[in-house]
């Protein structure tokens, strides 16, 4: 099984927002997805980053505009999930799964590309975003606009999943293709219904995950950034404990890979020759 992670988008933020104690400085962070080659199930997509859909397209809403004008993410064009499938001779029809970590915009935003993809991703968090208002959505960071309008339709609930326990520091959770390759570990705190990928298989334990925190500086030191921050974490008190069974996995020899450190990883496409 192969796994490469490329980066979308960069997205400039203060230091001291990302960073309990940081200063002013300015760190340009990754906007990363995933793409797996599975030896059964195929090509497989985690997330699809920033897309232009988030960024630029004329039909975009006016809170998907301001939240854009905000943080104005500048796309990767040769990262972009469709040139970084053609590297591997594919094309977004060859694309049968997307794991949707959660539901915020720079991990959705893609999701229309891939018309023949089912989409594993939290039937719960699903089932909850359907019935909050537009507003609550929208305050939770959830732009419905980017989904596609048969998302439900192909929607791969990790409840009907089998469960892989815990075995000491490595973490349980739902096993995605039946055969322990990738396992979805709940991680609660930044988003409604987010889970992290485990690739127990690997050399070195990997575990994916996602955005429990911007750095892991903040995670390895103990510096989880505070207000205001916290203002868009779900649950601000659940990434404590969550970073808690991170540094567990860290220190049992796994390794932690977050969405959005600038630090390059020896899974980042940056350079690799397919």
């Amino acid at each position: 099984m192969k796994i490469v992670f490329a980066n979308s988008a960069w997205v400039s933020a203060a230091e001291r927002l990302i960073l309990h104690g940081g200063s002013w400085r300015s760190v340009r962070l990754r906007v990363r997805y995933g793409l797996i080659i599975h030896p059964r199930t195929g090509p497989v997509l985690i997330d699809t980053g920033y897309t232009p859909q988030a960024t630029s397209g004329t039909d975009r809403g006016a809170a998907l505009r301001l939240y854009g004008a905000i943080l104005k993410p500048q796309l990767n064009a040769a990262e972009q999930p469709l040139p970084v499938l053609a590297r591997f001779g594919l094309t977004p029809h060859d694309v049968r799964t997307v794991i949707v970590t959660h539901f915020h915009a720079d991990h959705i935003s893609g999701l229309s590309q891939f018309p023949n993809a089912r989409f594993i991703a939290s039937d719960a968090a699903w089932s909850r975003l359907k019935v909050r208002a537009a507003w609550q959505n929208l305050r939770h960071g959830v732009f419905a606009e980017l989904f596609p309008t048969d998302f439900e339709t192909r929607l791969d609930g990790l409840s009907t999943k089998a469960w892989i326990a815990p075995r000491g520091a490595i973490p349980g959770g739902a096993d995605l293709f039946g055969d322990g390759s990738v396992v979805a570990v709940d991680l609660p705190g930044h988003a409604d219904g987010q889970f992290g990928l485990l690739f127990a298989g690997m050399e070195r334990p990997l575990l994916y995950a996602v955005d429990v925190q911007w750095l892991l500086t903040a995670l390895v030191q103990r510096r989880t950034p505070g207000f205001p921050a916290s203002l868009l974490a779900e649950d601000f008190a659940a990434i404590e404990p969550t970073s808690e069974v991170l540094r567990r996995f860290l220190a049992d020899g796994g390794e932690v890979m977050f969405c959005h450190d600038p630090e390059p990883k020896s899974y980042d496409l940056d350079g690799e020759s397919v």
